[in-house]
């Protein structure tokens, strides 16, 4: 009866903050939970290496495992996303192991890339690699105090292993969620970091990222959680018209007025929608997104993450086959489709 309770208590903790359909996915799935194992978990769309890679679960991250084959293991993330990835990448966990986890004060990787080393020196044999926004457990000393050797911090892995980190890499997970501030600047500030970083389908990691991949993480890395896909974070935020004339060609004088028209309703840090418009035979489809930094200009990935005008004529401008469709305004929203971090019971236990 107790590990009755207490998995329901540890479900109910994570699920509380998630989209309805991971809600619906941890209440009748398995009610098998672990913890990303690798700084990021390719996350495929069937159990094959072969498949296509869907996207990156990041180091620390809670998932349910909800199927199994052989040594893959579907899982649903919290964005929601269910993919495969093979039982390395994974720390399966019970209840109380995972109640325990979810209680533990956190580190967060602040760096693009750092290392888990076996001891508090440079040369020393490297445990395990990190990149932007893992999460490892703080370690302690005897005396309860936290362990740090020098420029060193220690740190616990997923599967329990402890090493050293440098101090610098590192913030304390809940002080840095909580001092986060969603603005334009540092939006921008935060995506330009990634500028020049090598385009991956399903990338969601500072060492390979796609267009939504790079607005997540810009998000995360600023306190906030966002849905996955292009296709799913247009659904939310706040409406910025764009009243678009999908007729006028492209390298039209007409398209360079139409597209200096739509810019002025823009402000930096909203994010822009691209695809195919709908018909009466077809639905609209959005395949790209990107973030408004100011002057006409977005930042995005495509190809690598750099930035590209959207303005035709313009040396920089972003000439593809689907047309800016809408776009949407997170700064200042406060409804669904974007959470704090620090409120969220995916990744804190309160």
């Amino acid at each position: 009866m107790k590990n009755t309770i207490t998995a329901l208590m540890t479900a109910a903790l994570i699920s509380v903050s998630l989209p309805a359909a991971a809600q619906d996915s941890l209440s009748g799935g398995t009610g098998r939970m672990a913890v990303t194992a690798l700084s990021e978990n390719m996350m495929r769309a069937k159990a094959d290496y072969e498949s296509a890679l869907e996207t990156q679960s990041l180091m620390g991250t809670v998932v349910e495992i909800v199927g199994e084959d052989g040594y893959w293991r579907q899982v649903v993330t919290p964005e929601p996303y269910t993919a495969w990835c093979t039982n390395l990448g994974l720390v399966e966990m019970n209840p109380e192991q995972l109640a325990r986890y979810m209680a533990a004060e956190k580190y967060i990787v602040t760096a693009h890339h750092s290392d888990v080393q076996s001891l508090p020196s440079a040369g020393s044999r490297r445990l395990s690699d990190l990149s932007t926004g893992n999460l490892l457990r703080v370690a302690y000393r005897r005396d309860g105090k936290v362990s740090r050797k020098g420029k060193y911090l220690e740190v616990v892995l997923p599967d329990g292993r402890r090493g050293w980190t440098p101090a610098k890499d590192l913030a304390v997970f809940k002080e840095w969620a909580g001092t986060r501030e969603l603005t334009a600047d540092n939006i921008i500030g935060t995506a330009m970091k990634f500028e020049g970083t090598p385009y991956l389908w399903g990338g969601a990691s500072s060492k390979g990222l796609d267009c939504s991949g790079l607005v997540r993480l810009t998000f995360f890395m600023n306190g906030h959680l966002l849905p996955r896909n292009a296709s799913q974070q247009v659904k939310y935020g706040a409406e910025v018209t764009m009243e678009c004339n999908h007729s006028i060609t492209q390298g039209s004088d007409k398209l360079r007025q139409e597209m200096e028209k739509r810019a002025e309703n823009l402000q930096p840090g909203d994010l822009v929608f691209f695809g195919s418009p709908g018909t009466d035979r077809k639905k609209e489809r959005i395949t790209h997104v990107g973030i408004y930094i100011g002057n006409g200009k977005i930042i995005h990935a495509s190809h690598k993450v750099r930035i590209n005008s959207l303005i035709p004529g313009e040396k920089d401008y972003y000439e593809n086959s689907h047309r800016l469709l809408k776009a949407r305004r997170f700064i200042g929203w406060d409804g669904p489709g974007m959470i704090q971090t620090v409120r969220s019971k995916a990744y804190f236990a309160f």
